[in-house]
């Protein structure tokens, strides 16, 4: 998850990272590596979960994962 300190919003405002603005208001990037399938299957339950916002679905290439070691 990354969370933004700016970002420009659907209703053309600019949301700031400010100590006199709430958080809630930040812009947010959460990004879920998964298969296309487990991925539609979610949409539904995110979708009742988002008052508004944006979700994009973008084909990735893994060039490598490796687990930590400890695991």
């Amino acid at each position: 998850m990354l969370d933004g300190t700016q970002g420009f919003g659907a209703h053309s405002v600019i949301h700031r990272d400010s100590i006199l603005r709430l958080s809630e208001d930040l812009p947010l990037v959460v990004e879920v590596v998964d298969t296309e399938a487990r991925i539609q299957a979610l949409l539904p339950t995110l979708d009742g979960m988002m008052g508004g916002g944006l979700i994009t679905m973008e084909k990735v290439r893994v060039i490598r994962y490796k687990p930590h070691a400890g695991s």
